[in-house]
């Protein structure tokens, strides 16, 4: 019994992903060159020297990219594929599901980061 069941556990450990640990951040990670890159900010570990501005990074990248869209999509001509509800959920928390969407999509880690930001987006708060 207790054989069958270190198995089962050892095989469910070895099937997991390894997205789940965030590796220390870099310094080429700041070039936020692909979503991997800017994941491993979003993703830091509070014990990472780097965390803080990793954090603020991420923030500061995301938003910014939101806020550029909302400026290109105002007005009576604007055309939006990004609806926010309202109220808006809190731009934390919503950081924190994109960034748990980003690591269970793998398939777009070499892609451009605001793709990706924008795939989510579309994805999570549709225009109907």
């Amino acid at each position: 019994m207790i054989r069958n069941l270190m198995i089962t556990v050892t095989m469910l450990l070895l099937l997991m992903p390894a997205v789940t640990v965030a590796d220390a951040v870099t310094e080429k990670d700041f070039e936020v060159e692909t979503t991997r890159d800017l994941i491993a900010l979003c993703a830091a570990s509070p014990d990472d020297p780097h965390y803080n501005h990793a954090v603020n990074f991420c923030h500061g990248y995301l938003i910014g990219a939101f806020h550029y869209y909302q400026a290109m999509t105002a007005g009576p001509k604007g055309i939006k594929f990004v609806c926010m509800p309202d109220p808006e959920p809190s731009r934390n928390e919503e950081i924190g599901r994109f960034v748990e969407w980003a690591q269970s999509h793998p398939e777009y880690f070499d892609e451009s980061p605001v793709e990706t930001e924008f795939r989510y987006l579309m994805q999570r708060f549709p225009c109907k």
